[in-house]
């Protein structure tokens, strides 16, 4: 199998410095004497067994490679070492796979139960039937939901436009399973869940391309696989967990795009001459080339743009992570041209990149947002439509079409709606109580009596719950997780770190804003992968890097096991509250740990 790759040593190897050889690495082009420059504790601590890590190259810095296969893994299990190496590469998608295999038969179980519409369902199931049938949300009556799931069934649709608080990307995806399985339960949720299941499949890839590890990067998709909100979330028609596939999916286009724009910069620097310290063939810094190079055509950072602006035509706090992942990927820009040896490299990113991002993500991202209300444009019921033509004709803005003023007007109008709800909800929470679970969203609760929906507790009945509740244990654990990462972004200078508390600032820090709005834990969702990441790369750093001993790897990896068997035991111990099975009072009492969670 592939290496276990510590965050220890890649992170060091793969750090974003300056060009090799400065006044203190003693290993640079030319530096004949490996102990000059060295300060004096650094060689004092060398008495007590201190060993320097190596420098990497520049072209190590630029692009990292994937370990090979550990030979210890192959003798474990008697293999030879050409078949362990066939297997590792088998690995890379195999072990993904497998895991969202899984992941996807634990979302897709009993998928229609609980045969109801549960909490917002109400609004999105019918919005994404509508719009499938009139291409934008039409009116429904107060008991359609009695009616849509009676038998016979009846669905009282009304032509006349809605108004609605939300884009359209998240309502037509779930109106994709309702065209294929009807509307029901099961067509309404079915969309959800295969995004939620492809979602596992994109965090182990991830995951393996930022830690450089297929055994990580599976274990952050296994993790995802086990958390219970990704779980009920995958199992719901609600918005969240479609902005949480496109903010992933955008995520990995930019690391894909790093990489390769990376590995261009690097094909152009030149070879260091022959006895010039660098190592053979080892291409050295220029400063030309970081400062003037143009990374070229960047299909992959184009995609990351499409994928962030569906993310924002599903509900607008994708916005927010379009901002942070516009800095990000420009910032990575600025330390591949540093690492390439650009005498400027913020100069350098801000001439030659800056602005080809800028069209590729924001620019692209906004032209995104605008198609997807294809379908509301190409009709003429849906609500505020004809707002332009009527109430808001003439002003200064009368040289723009009419259907776009309408549509400003229209998100005017859902803007002022977002930032005044204030009105109170029993399940609504404060940002700073999501990291630690403070108050789960119930979705659906019935309490069963003796003799009715599978319910034998005759003394004090059942309860029958779905909790939109994050695994606890691994969500605590990862709070643990996260100040790790923090230390090796903050001190270690650790890129992987960086990009890892991008996603969860980007998906989790905008809601402080809103602290008076109704806000609820279920939007969590979004930086869920992210939690997944950091708790992968601190098993790594329990594991240890290449080359440790035996004893200390066999340490680290039990440890690290210990972890996730617990995680997994947390979530099979909450599964009937995440499925809504029924089971006695007593029993859901006990697995109600904190008063918060009823």
């Amino acid at each position: 199998m592939a290496r276990v790759t510590s965050s220890e040593t890649v992170g060091d190897a793969d750090r974003e410095q300056g060009s090799a050889g400065g006044p203190d690495s003693g290993d640079g082009p030319g530096d004949a004497h490996p102990e000059r420059g060295v300060p004096g504790w650094r060689l004092r601590l060398r008495r007590f067994g201190y060993a320097p890590v190596r420098r990497p190259g520049v072209r190590e810095r630029l692009t990292p490679a994937f370990p090979g296969p550990d030979p210890r893994w192959g003798a474990l299990f008697g293999l030879a070492p050409v078949t362990a190496a066939r297997l590792a590469r088998w690995a890379a998608w195999g072990g993904p796979l497998l895991v969202a295999f899984v992941a996807g038969a634990l979302r897709f179980w009993q998928l229609g139960s609980p045969h109801a519409v549960i909490f917002d369902e109400t609004y999105y199931a019918k919005d994404a039937w509508s719009l499938i049938h009139l291409g934008y949300e039409g009116t429904w009556p107060d008991n359609a939901d009695e009616r849509i799931l009676g038998d016979p069934q009846r669905i009282p649709l009304s032509p006349e436009g809605s108004y609605v608080v939300h884009p359209p990307v998240g309502k037509w995806i779930i109106g994709l399973g309702e065209a294929l399985f009807g509307l029901n339960p099961f067509g309404w949720r079915f969309m959800v869940a295969l995004l939620g299941s492809l979602s596992v499949l994109m965090l182990c890839r991830i995951g393996r391309r930022l830690f450089r590890s297929t055994a990580l990067g599976c274990l952050a998709g296994a993790l995802m696989a086990v958390d219970g909100l990704h779980f009920v979330m995958s199992r719901t028609a609600l918005l969240d967990l479609v902005v949480m596939f496109w903010v992933l999916a955008a995520f990995g286009c930019l690391l894909v795009d790093r990489d390769a724009s990376r590995a261009r910069l690097a094909a152009r620097l030149p070879r260091a001459p022959d006895g010039a310290g660098a190592g053979r063939g080892e291409v050295v810094p220029d400063a030309f080339v970081g400062d003037s190079t143009s990374l070229g055509w960047r299909p992959w950072r184009l995609l990351a743009g499409l994928c962030l602006g569906l993310a924002f035509a599903t509900k607008w706090n994708g916005l927010y992570v379009l901002a942070a992942f516009g800095v990000l990927t420009v910032l990575w820009d600025m330390g591949a041209r540093r690492s390439a040896g650009a005498s400027r490299p913020l100069l350098a990113m801000l001439r030659k990149d800056a602005l080809p991002a800028f069209v590729s993500l924001p620019v692209l991202a906004l032209v995104t947002y605008v198609v997807s209300w294809s379908g509301w444009f190409a009709t003429s019921g849906g609500y505020f439509r004809d707002w332009a033509e009527k109430q808001g004709a003439g002003g200064p803005w009368g040289w723009l079409p009419g259907p776009l003023r309408s549509l400003w007007h229209y998100e005017f109008q859902v803007y002022d709606f977002h930032v005044h709800l204030t009105s109170g909800h029993t399940y609504q929470s404060n940002p700073w109580s999501w990291l630690v679970l403070g108050r789960p969203v119930s979705y659906f609760y019935e309490s069963p009596d003796a003799g009715t929906d599978g319910c034998t507790d005759k003394a004090e009945g059942c309860a029958r719950e779905v909790l939109a509740l994050g695994t606890p244990v691994l969500w605590w654990a990862a709070c643990v997780a996260l100040l790790y990462v923090l230390y090796r972004w903050f001190f270690r200078r650790d890129w992987r770190a960086g990009a890892i508390l991008c996603g969860v600032a980007a998906g989790y820090l905008p809601w402080f804003f809103y602290q008076e709005r109704t806000i609820f834990l279920f939007y969590a969702v979004v930086f869920v992968p992210f939690l997944c990441l950091a708790l992968a790369m601190a098993a790594g750093a329990l594991a240890g890097p290449p080359g440790t001993d035996d004893r200390r790897r066999t340490v680290g990896i039990v440890a690290a096991g210990v972890v996730g068997l617990l995680i997994v035991w947390n979530f099979v111990y909450f599964w009937p509250i995440y499925t809504g099975q029924t089971i006695p009072l007593g029993e859901w009492r006990h697995r109600m740990w904190l008063d918060t969670w009823i």
